[in-house]
C-alpha cells in the first residue's frame, strides 16, 4: 500500500527520511531529520508504519517550508537579481559558463558554442540593449526572434 503526502506517492517499505528527501525539491537531510525529531519519528521508520496523525504532522511541517516550485522560484529570482546588478556570477550565468570557478579551457567549450547567441545580447551597460535594437539590423533581429 502506498502512502501519499502532499500529492506524492511513497512506497510502503521506503524509509521516511529517504522518501521525503528524494521526493521533495528543496529538502535536505538536516531538514528531514528536524521534521522527524519534531514529530517523534525514529530514524529507521518506514512509510507504512506512519499513522494518520503523523502523516498530517509531516504535511503541516512541509507546508511551512519553502519547497518544490517556491524553492525553484527563489533560485530563479536570485539568479535574475545577480544578472540585473551585473555581478560576476550574474554575467557567468548569462553567458552559460561555470559560475563557481571551474576551469573553462576544455569542459565549457561546448556550452560557449551553444550559448553564443544569448551571450551576444548580454551587457552590463543599461543602454546597450536599446542601442542594439535600433537600426536595420535590430529590426531584422526582432523579426527573426520568434523563429529561434
Amino acid at each position: 500500500m502506498a502512502v501519499t503526502i502532499m500529492g506524492k506517492a511513497f512506497r510502503a517499505k521506503e524509509l521516511v527520511t529517504v522518501g521525503l528527501k528524494s521526493k521533495f525539491y528543496g529538502l535536505a537531510k538536516d531538514d528531514v531529520q528536524r521534521i522527524c525529531a519534531k514529530l517523534g519519528l525514529y530514524p529507521m521508520m518506514r512509510m507504512h508504519q506512519l499513522s494518520e496523525q503523523q502523516i498530517l504532522g509531516i504535511t503541516k511541517e512541509l507546508s511551512e517550508l519553502t519547497i518544490e516550485g517556491d524553492a525553484r522560484a527563489v533560485i530563479r529570482q536570485n539568479i535574475a537579481l545577480k544578472r540585473a546588478i551585473g555581478s560576476y556570477s550574474g554575467i557567468r550565468h548569462a553567458m552559460g559558463l561555470p559560475v563557481r570557478g571551474q576551469k573553462t579551457r576544455t569542459n565549457a567549450k561546448t556550452a560557449r558554442k551553444l550559448n553564443r547567441i544569448e551571450r551576444r545580447g548580454y551587457s552590463t551597460y543599461a543602454g546597450a540593449s536599446i542601442q542594439q535594437e535600433t537600426g536595420v539590423f535590430g529590426a531584422f533581429k526582432n523579426f527573426l526572434k520568434p523563429f529561434f
